[in-house]
């Protein structure tokens, strides 16, 4: 079980390796990777700058991770979240989920991924060509988190 909260972006492969070499008793690993999306609400998006408290973060996510073990049979985990300015285009967060079965990877992924959404302490701008704007919580988000009560 792993987290790394980084400005350098992250090897997707070289991470799922690591994650499983030699390892025998995985049967599934499931990968997500969020992007930095060129456009939001119907304007062109330059960047992404994302902040965070140190310190504050790795123990929200080492907790969301924990929560995840200890919901599903995982033999390893990897989260990955990047902050600072992020180009259009650019990789934020991967979450990777090791397991014996396909499902449990798969339902731990979505628990971490809607988890990091919503209660992640990541604070993001939006930069537009003329502006910026703070991206605010979003109710499909907060209704996707509420499955998992």
């Amino acid at each position: 079980m792993s987290i790394s909260v980084q400005v350098d972006d992250f090897d997707v492969g070289a991470e799922i390796n690591a994650l499983s070499d030699g390892r025998t008793d995985i049967g599934a690993v499931v990968t997500f990777t969020g992007l930095v999306r060129d456009m939001a609400g119907g304007e062109k998006i330059a960047d992404m700058e994302l902040e965070h408290y140190p310190g504050m973060t790795e123990k929200a996510l080492a907790n969301i991770e924990a929560e995840a073990n200890a919901r599903w049979d995982l033999q390893a985990s990897r989260i990955i979240h990047r902050y600072g300015t992020l180009a259009a285009g650019a990789q934020i967060v991967m979450v990777a989920t090791a397991s014996p079965h396909r499902a449990d990877a798969f339902e731990a992924a979505e628990f971490i991924m809607d988890f990091l959404k919503s209660r992640a302490p990541f604070w993001k701008k939006e930069g537009t060509a003329d502006s910026g704007k703070w991206v605010d919580a979003r109710d499909a988000d907060e209704d996707a988190l509420n499955r998992w009560s």
